[in-house]
């Protein structure tokens, strides 16, 4: 072998796993979808509302314990690098206060990137859930004209998301400049429950210990119900609630989030005289 040849490692008793760690693009999702259809939540709201705050909250909280129950208790992920990247800046570390995670990127991307959870059901099967991590200025240009070149993301968590938290600034809401971000919700909030079509969706009051006037409020929950459909609110927050638990808002959205079921199919009667389903429907 010459002196400018490189002898390469055999790998042949290497694993070659079909995932990364890292969060799943689009092309990842047949991996995940091999067994059963995975529950997709999609997380709905303006720039620096706390979207990613709540993933890393979750993270956080679940490798403490603190939102499973013996029912459901926690199975796997595929993406255990793209949780640490989202929950990092949330830990303590030497010197170094906890902070918020850093804005998500719009960039080139044109799909959110997707991060994995598993749970064991109490029958013994598992259950997969995907959540969605979007910039918020997608689903801006997504509200205003739906069809946008740049809001392509936002409509594929809308098009796929089984379960949709759209989410209510509490901070902007009572900031200078309430009356823009409740015209700007007020937008969203009429796109994402248009697109829901009757699918999950709950309203989710982000950094609760910053008090809202009520008449704000009013307007908020006017905006996603009405007199046919009901939606069930959360408030979470990284800070406490006077003698509130801040740890409980958060227990209290995954819980929701983890009962989901995913509608049912009911197919048309028929006079079938066997019990074949596959001549349910008759012979040719």
């Amino acid at each position: 072998m010459s002196n400018d040849e490189v002898a390469v490692p055999s790998d042949s008793d290497q694993m070659q796993l079909p995932w990364s760690g890292l969060a799943m693009g689009g092309c990842d999702l047949n991996f995940v979808s091999g067994r059963v259809k995975p529950i997709t939540v999609g997380i709905i709201g303006p720039e620096s509302a706390g979207k990613t705050t709540i993933l890393g909250a979750f993270y956080l909280l679940l490798g403490r314990g603190a939102l499973t129950t013996e029912a459901n208790p926690f199975s796997n992920s595929y993406t255990l690098a793209g949780w640490e990247a989202v929950a990092t800046s949330l830990r303590w570390k030497p010197g170094q206060p906890p902070s918020f995670p850093p804005h998500t990127p719009s960039g080139a991307a044109r799909a959110p990137g997707m991060l994995h959870l598993g749970f064991r059901r109490e029958d013994g099967s598992l259950r997969d859930l995907l959540f969605a991590d979007a910039p918020g200025e997608w689903f801006q240009k997504w509200a205003i004209n739906e069809q946008a070149a740049d809001a392509e993301g936002a409509r594929w968590i809308a098009r796929h998301a089984d379960v949709t938290l759209l989410i209510a600034d509490r901070q902007a809401l009572a900031g200078p400049k309430m009356g823009a971000a409740r015209n700007d919700f007020q937008l969203l909030a009429q796109r994402a429950v248009a697109e829901a079509c009757g699918r999950h969706l709950a309203l989710v009051w982000t950094k609760g210990d910053v008090d809202v006037a009520p008449a704000m409020e009013a307007q908020i929950r006017k905006a996603v119900t009405s007199d046919s459909f009901c939606v069930p609110e959360f408030t979470v927050s990284v800070y406490p609630r006077g003698e509130a638990d801040a740890v409980e808002g958060f227990r209290e959205l995954f819980s929701w989030i983890l009962s989901t079921k995913r509608a049912g199919v009911d197919l048309p009667p028929t006079e079938a005289s066997g019990h074949d389903p596959l001549f349910r429907f008759g012979r040719r």
